[in-house]
């Protein structure tokens, strides 16, 4: 669980030191960093400034990090790559270099502001041949990300910066949009675990964000939620930590491998209901997100510095 800062990129690789050195103490073997650990996620243009290079000083952290505590380390950053484009790239790495990239498919809402999507499959091999799957944030919420994972790997790496729905008039209704947005953002991981066959490791944040709302007169004012969590093949929690106990780490012994799914796959593209809010931000934001990316890739430069 991170207690990110929005766009300093410094800082939440400092705070991250501290958790990876915290797992690795504690027995880990692998170790999930939340999506966006760089960063964290708002509407704010720190979160360009806040992008690096795919081969660039974040990658050479993980991979260093992941040799000083003899792990394999993964987590989602906001990275650009030779030809210009960002995207939302979960990293997993180990002594011996990067062993793999996921690319979150769809960026959610004003994430769509910072990146374009990818269209990889999102199994990866780690050492041993262990084949995990990647599952960022609302790709845990869409029944075609269990199709590309389902029977194919032994464990999901997952993470997530989940905010929630912010306190708007009319408050009664924004408080029960809420309430449900936080009990999905809760489920989403073990559910995932039972419809994939597969244990799912689960990192993300916590703490408050605010910023513009992208395509509103609105400033939103939130936090993050969900939990940090373990879960096992059927879903049952073998470990979690909720936004509540702060930053801090999640550890267990999980028994990795394939199994037959628990839960039958809905004949729907969304597994969990989003909302009225997040549904409708689902659509305008990622509308005008994405012509303001391409307006920003238009104007950057192929190759950034290093």
């Amino acid at each position: 669980m991170l207690r990110s800062r929005l766009g300093a990129v410094d800082d939440n690789l400092a705070a991250c030191d501290e958790l990876v050195a915290r797992a690795a103490a504690d027995g880990a073997r692998i170790v999930v960093l939340p999506e966006f650990f760089t960063t964290g996620m708002a509407y704010l243009p720190s979160m360009r400034t806040g992008t690096v290079p795919a081969d660039g000083a974040v990658t050479r952290w993980l991979v260093e990090r992941a040799a000083r505590h003899d792990v394999a380390l993964g987590g989602s950053f906001l990275c650009r790559d030779d030809d210009g484009g960002v995207r939302n790239a979960f990293m997993v790495a180990d002594a011996d270099g990067v062993l793999g990239r996921h690319d979150k498919d769809l960026p959610t809402m004003w994430e769509s502001a910072f990146y374009a999507g990818g269209g990889d499959d999102g199994v990866l091999t780690l050492r041993d041949g262990l084949r995990v799957g990647v599952a960022l944030c609302w790709e845990l919420m869409r029944s075609r990300t269990v199709e590309r994972l389902r029977g194919r790997v032994d464990l999901v790496l997952a993470g997530s910066a989940w905010w929630s729905v912010p306190a708007w008039p009319p408050r009664a209704v924004t408080r029960r949009w809420e309430a449900a947005n936080r009990r999905t953002a809760a489920r989403a991981a073990p559910a995932f675990a039972r419809l994939v066959g597969a244990p799912v490791v689960h990192a993300s944040h916590c703490g408050a964000l605010a910023c513009p709302a992208l395509g509103l007169p609105l400033r939103y004012d939130g936090r993050y939620e969900g939990a940090a969590g373990i879960y096992a093949a059927d879903g049952a929690v073998l470990a979690r930590r909720s936004t509540a106990d702060g930053p801090g780490v999640a550890t267990a012994d999980v028994t990795v491998g394939a199994v037959a799914p628990a839960d039958d796959l809905p004949g729907r593209h969304w597994l969990h209901a989003r909302g009225p809010l997040p549904a409708f931000a689902w659509h305008w934001q990622g509308l005008l997100g994405r012509r303001e990316y391409a307006r920003t890739l238009r104007a950057t430069p192929s190759r950034p510095p290093r």
